[in-house]
């Protein structure tokens, strides 16, 4: 010991630069003894005693700690693991409170706080050069003129992106900025997604991660970055500017330049699990902070594993649960985000074993000030028994719609017929509307960061995840895929031909449905990742967005945008409200009706038949909702046409009260050629070509 530190506060927790020096705070209700520990920059260690300890916050204040200094805690406590009691001074701790955290994992039998294979045994060596560090912060960054942009929900468009992956291959971002949050910030990147049209973008985990031990042995990483360490850090590899807290000004700068060009910012969040895995795994922090308190145990010595990376945090336990709470208001009101997506989100809202949707962690979210305001996108499951809610959380959610992926999926490769493709389509009101939930309460997507691209989908039956170690041939009915005929790429123009149809059709049927869509990083450009649809540990160009495009690529991204600002310009295909069936117009045209190819509405017998391949979606313009000055809103009427069949289908335009004229403003035909002049009146027969979308306006 060299020195105990002055008594300082209890309160705030982590540790806190003043201008002189530091105040240290660490809760720990079973430790003994907790020394703060910091490091010189050639890496002398200095440790001080944290003496004081208040409602079990160790805590000390140190004079002369400067931003920029590396630290780390030592918890001295019975190391019992079958009472769940990992305490061990041999392995410095991450700060949970940490602002920054800079170095790798290294793998070394020191960061284990057992030895071998026996969990029992305790590990004597020291951990310090092995592990990463916490890095002392202070507050100086210029937010003056930032406004979060607030978009409505009914109005947005989210972009899954990879903070990495974006730019790591984009030849106009300079070469020292790519891969990193400044590289984001590029007007070739922001550019990029403006000319698209989406509003906010969601970043894959940018909360401090690292590999698993399992991945680091067979040469990989985790690139995806589910697990995390750090909940109020940025992660340090995706800045350009340096580790030692430069990365928070980073962030800041990242959301600053996305908030000027009106795009939100949303994060990918994971409090449901943690990097310290299950009990062979390494000791990093919580587990040697108070293991008992923050993970949910089963026998004392084993974790309950909700998530399938080998440990549950216990969202339950007040400690925790404002450790969370702490950190997500943290990212609002310090980085400026505008929401979060949280991973795995039913594992946080279990209490005991059981998901509870009016437990402490949803009902804490409900009723605080700052977090109510901000977007909250819950992917709805776990992996434990009862996991499943979609359509089950409370009001202020909204959910990641898998039940939307797979019905759209499985129309486009003809596996099903129209019958919950209507529901999902029009906003999935058997899911959510007994909750007085809006259509934008279901987040839509065909595809996500996991599974097939767009691409892949239409071009491999089966997963190849041989680059990830694995010898895996997982088929069609997992993936809902379809390759029209021939395994991969090939050079065959036909084959081809349908399969860029085929992604025209993904999209346009995404960015056309009532609820909020979510576009998957590259799926605008036509990306592959060569079959792999499991790509957490590639970081390379199987990852990465290959900006170099092929001539039908180019075609494909002035479709999307084509498809993203007809919905933009349209509130008809935002609907703020779930649809009735019934007249909004004096002439008795009702808000949504579902028409065969023969021109008339859609019989019971048609919608329940699982061999209906071809429908008419009629979305009337007249409006059930009012603008903001209470006038109702008008918009002009559309007839979206999807035919999932393998050969050409003739389709007869409907009449009054549908329409008298139609003009095509859409087509997922060859090349994706859209706008006609001609209007085409009610009662023509038009030929659909196999698997294709077509839009038209209603004219008159």
């Amino acid at each position: 010991m060299d020195s105990v530190a002055w008594p300082g506060r209890w309160s705030p927790l982590g540790v806190t630069h003043d201008g002189l020096g530091v105040n240290v705070a660490l809760w720990s209700q079973g430790a003994d003894r907790v020394e703060f520990c910091v490091f010189d920059r050639d890496g002398t260690e200095t440790r001080h005693e944290l003496a004081e300890s208040t409602f079990h916050v160790f805590h000390g204040y140190v004079a002369g700690v400067e931003p920029g200094t590396e630290y780390g805690f030592r918890v001295h406590g019975p190391w019992d693991p079958e009472q769940g009691h990992r305490f061990n001074p041999n392995k410095l701790l991450i700060d949970p409170y940490a602002r920054a955290i800079t170095g790798e994992l290294v793998l070394d039998p020191a960061i284990y706080g057992h030895v071998g294979s026996d969990d029992l045994v305790m590990s004597h060596g020291d951990s310090a050069p092995f592990v990463p560090r916490s890095v002392v912060t202070s507050n100086g960054f210029d937010w003056s003129g930032d406004r979060h942009p607030r978009t409505n929900w009914s109005d947005t468009v989210i972009y899954e992106a990879h903070v990495k992956g974006m730019t790591a291959q984009h030849p106009e971002v300079p070469e020292e900025l790519r891969g990193t949050y400044a590289g984001l910030t590029h007007p070739a990147v922001i550019d990029h997604l403006l000319a698209l049209g989406v509003t906010a973008v969601e970043l894959l985990p940018i909360h401090h991660f690292v590999p698993e031990t399992g991945v680091l042995e067979r040469g990989l990483v985790n690139y995806w970055g589910y697990n995390s360490i750090g909940y109020l850090a940025p992660h340090a590899a995706y800045a350009a500017s340096g580790t030692r807290g430069q990365q928070v000004n980073e962030f800041k700068g990242m959301v600053k330049a996305m908030h000027q060009a009106g795009l939100e910012v949303i994060l990918d969040v994971v409090y449901n699990h943690t990097a310290e895995g299950n009990q062979l795994g390494p000791t990093l922090s919580f587990r040697g902070i108070d293991n008992s308190h923050y993970y949910r145990l089963s026998q004392g010595r084993f974790y309950t594993d909700y998530t399938g990376c080998g440990n549950t945090l216990d969202a339950s336990s007040p400690h925790v649960l404002q450790l969370i709470m702490d950190s997500l208001r943290y990212w609002v009101t310090e980085m400026h985000v505008d929401g979060f997506r949280f991973d795995l989100a039913s594992a946080l809202a279990r209490s005991f074993h059981d998901v509870d949707m009016l437990g402490s962690f949803l009902t804490t979210v409900q009723q605080d000030p700052v977090l109510r305001n901000v977007k909250l996108i819950a992917e709805p499951w776990d992996v434990g028994d009862g996991g499943y809610q979609v359509g089950e959380f409370p009001p202020l959610w909204t959910e990641w719609n898998d039940k939307y992926r797979d019905c759209v999926r499985d129309f486009w490769r003809g596996s099903v017929g129209v019958g919950e493709l209507g529901w999902r389509l029009s906003g999935s009101a058997d899911l959510y509307a007994s909750e007085g939930r809006r259509p934008f309460a279901s987040i839509n997507f065909v595809t996500a960061h996991d599974g097939f691209t767009m691409r892949d989908l239409a071009t491999y039956d089966y997963k190849h995840n041989e680059a990830n170690g694995e010898d895996n041939r997982d088929g069609t009915d997992n993936n809902r895929s379809w390759n029209m005929g021939v395994e991969g790429e090939t050079t065959d123009v036909e084959i081809d031909r349908d399969r860029h149809r085929q992604i025209r059709n993904f999209f346009a049927t995404l960015l056309l449905s009532s609820g909020v869509p979510m576009i998957t990083m590259g799926d605008e450009l036509g990306r592959t990742q060569d079959g792999n649809n499991n790509a957490y540990c590639q970081d390379n160009g199987i990852s990465w967005v290959d900006w170099e495009l092929a001539p039908w690529q180019q075609e494909m991204l002035e479709f999307a945008h084509r498809v993203v600002h007809l919905r933009r310009q349209h509130p008809v295909f935002r609907q703020r409200y779930y649809f009735r069936g019934d007249a909004v117009t004096e002439t008795g045209q009702k808000d949504l009706a579902w028409i065969g190819p023969d021109g008339r509405e859609f019989s019971a017998e048609e919608w329940n038949s699982g061999t209906t391949r071809t429908i008419g979606m009629f979305l009337s313009g007249p409006l059930r909702g009012r603008d903001k000055w209470g006038r109702p809103v008008t918009d002009t009427s559309y007839l979206i046409l999807l035919h999932s069949g393998p050969d050409h289908c003739p389709f007869v335009l409907p009449g009054p009260p549908c329409g008298h004229s139609y003009r095509r403003v859409l087509d997922t035909t060859d090349g994706g050629e859209t706008v006609s002049p001609i209007a085409e009146p009610e009662g023509t027969k038009i030929m659909l070509t196999p698997r294709s979308l077509v839009v038209y306006e209603v004219v008159s």
